[in-house]
């Protein structure tokens, strides 16, 4: 009778699809790599580009104190692929190597980069706006009518806000006679500005004006208010009217309630914008 055939024992070591599998696995770590490699950029290149934006336009840091005479990157680079434009238009030999180095960054770099510009740039304005501010508060001071304005500022600019009841008769566009010595004051303040977009802004409460020929609501009569503080900076004091410009916003932009007298008060003002270099005007 027959026997039967013993089987072979496993040969010692691993399972044979095991070799296998660690071979498919090595093959996806080399491709994932290889992508990683793709999408990556030279951090030295990197660093290069932002040591490059740092001394051309002093918006990071260790670069100078304004930028390039108060040319602002968002006047000129809206996108970063046109940024090798943007330094011939400066007069500045860069050969297409910043457009060349930006094309080399991948997406997120791109995106951080960007983020990084736009905060510096703020961080520029708002520190000129302070310091506007700032020097305007002493000025006031010095002047005696700190207590009759209010200062704030923003990245774009300082306001200046007087009181309508200051400068105004009700219903009444002109400035009154009292009211000159304070503007006068204040003209002499906005002269050390004269360099800067200048724009004054009539608001009124929503009281609507009683029949007047001359304006038909409180928009006119706001934009009347605005105008004839221009019109006295200019010939009164000598500014100039290319760097100036006036609106009204009648009664729709409150401070405060139009439900009291206080807030009603508070509402007749008129603003005076003093731009930084940063704004673009």
């Amino acid at each position: 009778m027959a026997r039967n055939k013993k089987e072979d024992p496993p040969a010692p070591g691993s399972p044979a699809w095991m070799a296998t599998f660690s071979d498919l696995m090595n093959l996806l770590l080399c491709f994932f790599v290889l992508l990683f490699a793709m999408s990556s950029v030279d951090e030295d290149k990197f660093e290069q580009l932002v040591a490059s934006l740092s001394a051309s336009f002093g918006v990071m840091e260790g670069g100078s104190t304004s930028v390039i005479e108060g040319t602002l990157i968002s006047n000129g680079v809206s996108d970063l692929n046109e940024l090798n434009e943007y330094y011939e238009s400066l007069g500045l030999d860069q050969e297409g190597e910043a457009n060349s180095m930006i094309q080399d960054l991948s997406e997120g770099q791109q995106e951080e980069l960007m983020e990084m510009l736009e905060e510096q740039q703020y961080e520029e304005m708002l520190k000129e706006s302070e310091e506007m501010a700032e020097q305007i508060e002493y000025m006031a001071e010095a002047e005696g009518i700190g207590g009759q304005l209010e200062i704030d500022f923003t990245a774009q600019y300082v306001q200046i806000t007087l009181n309508g009841a200051l400068l105004f008769d009700p219903a009444m566009p002109e400035v009154r006679k009292d009211a000159i010595p304070l503007m006068s004051k204040v003209g002499d303040i906005l002269k050390n500005y004269s360099t800067n977009m200048i724009e004054v802004t009539g608001h009124t409460d929503s009281v609507p004006l009683l029949d007047d020929p001359k304006y038909d609501d409180n928009w006119d009569l706001s934009s009347a208010r605005a105008k004839n503080v221009l019109m006295y900076l200019v010939k009164e004091k000598g500014l100039n009217i290319d760097k100036m410009k006036s609106a009204g916003r009648g009664e729709y932009e409150p401070i405060a309630s139009n439900e009291t007298n206080e807030g009603r008060a508070q509402n007749r003002r008129v603003e005076i914008k003093i731009y930084n270099h940063f704004s673009g005007f």
